[in-house]
C-alpha cells in the first residue's frame, strides 16, 4: 500500500488512474522521484511526510514533520463532540446536517496541530465559533495553511499558546484535545517511526502521560461554562488516572475505539 501511494504521489494521479493505466511506464524522472521516495520509506520516514497529506474526515490535509500525523481514531473525538455539545436541542441544522444550539456553539481545540479537529468540527458545524490553540509556531502555520485551502480560513480563530494559559474567557460550550498522552516509560512500545520522526513534544507528555491532561483539566474548567464539555483524546494506559483526574466533574465517561481500547475521555462541567 505505501509503494501504491508513492506511486500516486509520484505521478500525481489517484488509485483509479493507475488501475486503469497498468501498461503506463515511468519516465527517468519520474523514476528518479520514485525510487528516492521509497528510499526515504525504506529509512522508516512515513509515507505522509513524504507526500505531505493524510486524508481526515473526509479532508485532504497538508502535513509535515512539525505537526502529528491525524490518525483514523482521532475521528472518535470529533463523533463524540458532535453528539454530547448540547447538539440535541438543537433548532438548526450544521454544514454536516448536524444540529447546532440556538446560540452560537462556542468551541476550543486545544493543541491543534494540523489543525485537523478544528477543521472537521467547522466543516460540520457550519455556526460554531472555534479558537484553535497550539504551542509551536511551525504547526500553527500548517494549521493555517489546511483552513485556507478547505477555504475554513474565516471560521477558525488560531491563537499561538500553551494550551489554554492566559485565556480568561468563561463561556465556552466545548473544550477538546488531542494532547501529548503516552508516558516516557512505554516510549520502547510506540512504533519505532513514531518515535523516530513524528513531533516529540506531540506525543509524549512526561513520565506517566497524563502531565499534560493534568495542566489542560483545570483550564478547561476556568474557560467553559457551566455544564460545558471537557472532550479528550486518551489511551488505555491512562483512563483510569484521567477519570481520577476528573473526579470533580460531572457525567465522567470513557468511550473506546473500533479496538476496544479506551480512547475518548469526557466530563461536563459543574
Amino acid at each position: 500500500m505505501n509503494a501504491e501511494l508513492l506511486l500516486m504521489f509520484t505521478l500525481g494521479c489517484d488509485r483509479a488512474y493507475l488501475y486503469a493505466h497498468p501498461e503506463r511506464e515511468l519516465t527517468g524522472d519520474e523514476q528518479g522521484r520514485y525510487d528516492a521516495a521509497l528510499a526515504e520509506r525504506g529509512r522508516g520516514v512515513p509515507a505522509q511526510y513524504i507526500t505531505g497529506h493524510q486524508e481526515f474526515w473526509g479532508m485532504d490535509l497538508l502535513v509535515s514533520p512539525a505537526v502529528l500525523i491525524p490518525r483514523p481514531e482521532t475521528e472518535h473525538v470529533i463523533e463524540t463532540v458532535l453528539k454530547l455539545a448540547d447538539l440535541e436541542h438543537a433548532g438548526v441544522k450544521g454544514a454536516g446536517g448536524h444540529e447546532c444550539p440556538p446560540h452560537m456553539v462556542r468551541i476550543a481545540d486545544v493543541g491543534t496541530g494540523s489543525g485537523c479537529i478544528a477543521l472537521a468540527l467547522a466543516k460540520e458545524l457550519s455556526g460554531a465559533e472555534i479558537h484553535a490553540t497550539e504551542i509551536s509556531a511551525a504547526a500553527l502555520e500548517i494549521a493555517r495553511a489546511n483552513a485556507v485551502r478547505l477555504q475554513l480560513e474565516k471560521r477558525i480563530q488560531f491563537h499561538h499558546a500553551d494550551l489554554l494559559q492566559g485565556w480568561s474567557a468563561k463561556d465556552f460550550d466545548v473544550v477538546v484535545s488531542n494532547p501529548p498522552y503516552v508516558g516516557e516509560s512505554e516510549e520502547d512500545q510506540v512504533q519505532l517511526e513514531v518515535r523516530k520522526y513524528e513531533p516529540r513534544d506531540a506525543v509524549f507528555a512526561g513520565p506517566g502521560g497524563t502531565e499534560v491532561i493534568a495542566r489542560l483539566i483545570p483550564q478547561a474548567g476556568a474557560v467553559l461554562r457551566p455544564g460545558g464539555w471537557l472532550i479528550m483524546e486518551i489511551s488505555g494506559p491512562i483512563a483510569e488516572e484521567t477519570k481520577r483526574l476528573l473526579g470533580a466533574w460531572n457525567d465522567v465517561g470513557i468511550t473506546p475505539d473500533l479496538q476496544g481500547i479506551p480512547r475518548v475521555a469526557r466530563a461536563r462541567k459543574p
